[in-house]
């Protein structure tokens, strides 16, 4: 298949309607960040990283999120400020620090989540349970096989869990 042909792969299909899905998600936390304003989003879904996956050092973080060590820094100094976050030192290690949610950070998830399943309501609510539960057993089937293609340790890292 050349650059010229007006039909394209099934799979170059999937990956737009998937970067489109990314993109209106994204425009619905800008949104609701407008709405009410302070904790910046991306810092926010780190809170979101952190009450998933638990307690991790800032290197594991930026490992997770695809991102520099100095991003999740400013986000971890912007979360630890707002007091969403507690840290402690590594007892391995007392130089490392190690992140986790704060009551005050779990309150602020809650809000945010309930926020979000009403948007996810409106926008699928004719969906039934199963074909929800389908589209996304399919979908961590094919991040799975995408981080295999990409080969890095980075990319293996499972973030679903």
């Amino acid at each position: 298949m050349s650059f010229d042909d007006t039909e394209d792969d099934v799979r170059v299909e999937l990956m737009r309607e998937l970067k489109t899905a990314s993109q209106l998600q994204h425009a619905w936390v800008m949104q609701a960040w407008q709405d009410q304003p302070g904790l910046h989003p991306a810092a926010a879904m780190l809170l979101s990283d952190l009450a998933k996956n638990g307690e991790a050092r800032p290197s594991e973080l930026a490992k997770r999120r695809f991102v520099d060590l100095s991003v999740v820094s400013r986000q971890i100094t912007q979360l630890s400020a707002a007091g969403l976050i507690d840290r402690r030192p590594a007892p391995e290690d007392g130089r490392a620090t190690l992140v986790s949610v704060s009551e005050k950070g779990r309150d602020a998830l809650s809000h945010w989540r309930t926020n979000y399943l009403e948007f996810m309501e409106q926008a699928l609510g004719g969906w039934d349970d199963a074909r929800v539960t389908d589209l996304t057993g399919r979908l961590a089937e094919m991040n799975t096989d995408l981080r295999r293609a990409l080969g890095s340790a980075a990319c293996l890292a499972d973030t679903t869990k």
